[in-house]
């Protein structure tokens, strides 16, 4: 992802600052969607492995990236706080 964009790339919602996540960050997040019952901040499944994410700097909320290009929608977003174990 270019640098530039992930430097004014922010949280919607808080306006949080987001940075790439790291890979522990995102083996633990698909091993929660692999295993099934984790949901968006709206409440839907989560149903695919995330590819790449990028993660709030406060490590709450994560936003998926499909094809390079972040989606950077709140209802889509996944909350840490659902995730045992989560990487800090």
């Amino acid at each position: 992802m270019d640098k530039r964009l992930l430097e004014i790339l922010c949280c919607p919602q808080t306006r949080t600052p987001v940075r790439a996540v790291r890979r522990d960050e995102l083996d633990a997040l698909n091993r929660a969607i692999a295993a099934g019952g984790l949901l968006t901040v709206a409440g839907k499944l989560v149903q695919a492995t995330y590819p790449d994410a990028l993660i709030t700097r406060d490590g709450m909320t994560v936003y998926r990236v499909e094809d390079d290009i972040p989606v950077m929608l709140v209802d889509e977003a996944v909350s840490t706080a659902q995730l045992n174990g989560f990487p800090r």
